[in-house]
């Protein structure tokens, strides 16, 4: 039995506890969903799917509370999966194994799932209770919110009731958010007709590991390092000292995770290779000096392996190499007027050499609609001038915040009274749904708050146990607490 069962607020954890036993990776709904409406339905509930594949379940008013406001308690299913290099897991298959250090729960060897299962357990929860007081409740569990928000962009109007929408996918316990950044993808891609190697010519592959990734919106600001840009680096250096030529070059998995892991490919003539074990040593040495602080235990890995069937033409190679060296990635700008907030960023996420096509996808955000715009037309720019085809799709606008919010004064006050502190009221350089369903449904009062995370979209994912029962005693008062109509 997990030791997470006996935490406190147990009727958060065994939930939270139960989406840890189901595969729930992005693009794989079908037993998580079937396990939500079953949920519902369990407690007489009206539980349903929308067209989309959402999860809707109402929970009448308490008796007394018929007169408050409806509110909509939000969160996703799916989670980012993400694991060590030398962890067997299948994310479509295999459950999350989870474990206590100290104040924190974490996963072994892969991402916790606390993002956003903490959110839909803390749902769960409230629904399953008989001594909350609360208006109208409707839960609303999207789909796919890691990989393109998807169910928020699906969802219809008219499909909710309620007024106020309250989403569980922040990650700092203690502050309320009323705003976001926007985000569009932008897909550079470009076919090429492969070469053969001489077969006098040796292969080495290069791997750059143990960096530590990360929320490409939470921690963007953080410095950490991007396994693309360093091994692109490292690439554009053999390629002059060394005469080599690029076989092969994968990078990175999910467009919001800061990539952790990359290798290439390349071949040498055998007589330019002295000296080659020494001067990935000495960059090694290099890298990690120049990350003192940040990042910890980055591995710079030379192996022997067989000559590739194909390598990449000379031309595309350079170009590519160029383009990969050139183009945005971090933070652009911070918000002129909350200097501490990152405005606009980039997130050099995915990159595939090989095969003949060149693919390279980056996640752009920012909360200026116009900065975002920018931001795509400059990466769009780049790309283009390597010969790449560039596709931009999934944008979608910042949340705008509203301090004259009847539901922040609502929650301002309530958090004071619990607490004895004021929360902080921010806004968050990440994508929320808050956006999109706003936009869909108009007129939604929204804030969006959570338990205390780190790390998430990485293994080193981790939830901060005492923040748990504070947001959700935070969550249970404000339910009480509701507005009248």
């Amino acid at each position: 039995m997990s030791t997470i069962l006996q935490l406190a607020p147990q009727n958060v954890w065994k939930h939270f506890y139960s989406l840890t036993q189901i595969p729930r990776p992005s693009g794989h709904m079908e037993r998580i969903t079937e396990f939500l409406v079953n949920f519902g339905k369990s407690l007489s509930l009206e539980s349903f799917v929308d067209e989309v594949g959402n999860v809707i379940i109402r929970k009448p008013a308490t008796p007394g509370m018929e007169n408050r406001k409806g509110v909509i308690l939000q969160a996703h299913m799916d989670m980012v999966p993400q694991k060590n290099n030398d962890t067997v897991h299948d994310f479509t298959k295999d459950p999350i194994e989870t474990y206590i250090d100290g104040d924190w729960v974490k996963a072994k060897g892969t991402t916790l799932g606390a993002d956003n299962g903490l959110g839909v357990a803390a749902i769960m929860a409230v629904l399953e209770a008989k001594d909350l007081k609360h208006g109208p409740l409707e839960a609303l569990i999207t789909k796919d919110e890691e990989t393109g928000m998807y169910g928020a962009f699906g969802l219809k109007p008219g499909t909710l009731k309620g007024e106020i929408l309250l989403n569980l996918d922040s990650e700092d316990e203690g502050e309320l958010y009323i705003g976001c950044a926007g985000g569009i993808d932008i897909t550079a891609t470009l076919e090429y007709k492969e070469e053969t190697p001489a077969a006098d010519l040796v292969a080495r592959r290069i791997t750059l590991k143990g960096l530590r990734g990360g929320h490409s919106g939470l921690e963007i600001n953080q410095g950490r390092g991007n396994a693309n840009k360093l091994l692109t680096r490292i690439v554009h250096d053999l390629l002059i000292e060394f005469d080599c030529q690029l076989s092969s070059f994968e990078g990175g998995n999910m467009r919001n995770a800061i990539p952790r892991e990359a290798h290439a490919v390349l071949v040498f003539n055998s007589e330019d290779i002295e000296g080659l074990e020494d001067y990935i040593k000495e960059y090694e040495v290099q890298i990690n000096e120049e990350y003192t602080s940040i990042e910890e235990g980055i591995v710079v890995k030379l192996e022997n392996v067989d000559l590739p069937a194909a390598i990449v033409p000379e031309e595309i190679q350079d170009n590519m190499i160029s383009v990969l060296m050139a183009c945005q990635n971090g933070v652009m700008r911070m918000i002129p007027t909350v200097p501490d907030t990152v405005e606009t960023s980039s997130n050099l996420a995915i990159v595939t050499i090989g095969g003949g096509k060149a693919d390279v996808r980056i996640l752009a955000r920012s909360s200026c609609d116009t900065m975002k715009d920018f931001l795509a037309d400059s990466l769009t720019a780049c790309f283009s001038m390597a010969g790449m085809k560039v596709e931009l799709s999934g944008s979608y606008s910042g949340w705008q915040p509203n301090v004259d919010s009847p539901i922040l004064h609502a929650m301002t006050l309530s958090y004071k009274q619990q607490f004895g502190i004021e929360p902080a009221v921010k806004v968050i350089h990440a994508g929320l749904e808050c956006g999109i369903i706003g936009a869909n449904c108009p007129g939604l009062d929204m804030i969006s708050f959570g338990p205390t995370l780190r790390s998430p979209h990485s293994p080193d994912e981790r939830a901060y146990i005492p923040s748990v029962t504070k947001f959700y005693d935070f969550l249970v008062a404000t339910l009480e607490q509701t507005p009248e109509k």
